[in-house]
């Protein structure tokens, strides 16, 4: 399964991706196409998903939050919700029922910092595309096998262990096992 967000799981973040990408666009000026321009994104793509009829990968969504000035958690979060800390929203679901990635909450940092729950169920993964230079995760398994791949190169982390690294190079977690792998994902930025 790919890093899309998909459009059938409106009762998820996409619900908010849409009304946020076009208040935000509409707040720093921008048209359609000249967000185009400066994401990198097509604007047939960015009509769609203001449409709320399109999926997105969570990395695009990145390039048009940069483009705008706003932070990634500002184009997912619930917009009536205040708090700017306690996020609680799927971003992600895998081919597999138990596979789901969950943004926890986000805090500044250089630019922000963000807390994931992942779950993957047995034979799932998730394939990232390169981040920004300067980007790290950290991550804890809690329960399972986590396969973690970075630049090719595998290596399993039992529950109770844990990884930190750069994000920008090609990366992925994969559940190689049986049961469903959960951890905790954090990535500063």
């Amino acid at each position: 399964m790919s890093n899309i967000l998909r459009s059938q799981e409106r009762g998820d973040v996409l619900a908010h991706v849409s009304g946020n990408l076009r208040r935000h666009r509409l707040a720093t000026g921008l048209s359609q196409a000249a967000l185009a321009k400066a994401s990198g994104i097509s604007r047939r793509m960015i009509v769609a998903v203001e449409g709320g009829d399109a999926n997105i990968s969570l990395s695009s969504l990145d390039r048009l939050a940069a483009a705008m000035g706003v932070g990634f958690v500002d184009l997912v979060r619930d917009p009536t919700v205040e708090s700017r800390t306690d996020i609680n929203q799927v971003t992600w679901r895998g081919a597999n029922a138990e596979s789901s990635a969950m943004l926890l909450g986000s805090a500044p940092a250089s630019s922000e910092a963000q807390m994931w729950l992942w779950s993957l169920g047995p034979g799932d993964r998730y394939d990232a595309e390169p981040d920004p230079a300067g980007w790290h995760e950290m991550i804890y398994v809690t329960e399972g096998l986590l396969r973690l791949e970075l630049s090719g190169v595998a290596r399993d982390y039992p529950a109770g262990s844990f990884a930190v690294y750069g994000t920008s190079q090609a990366y992925s977690y994969a559940n190689p096992g049986e049961t469903r792998v959960r951890f905790v994902r954090n990535v500063i930025s």
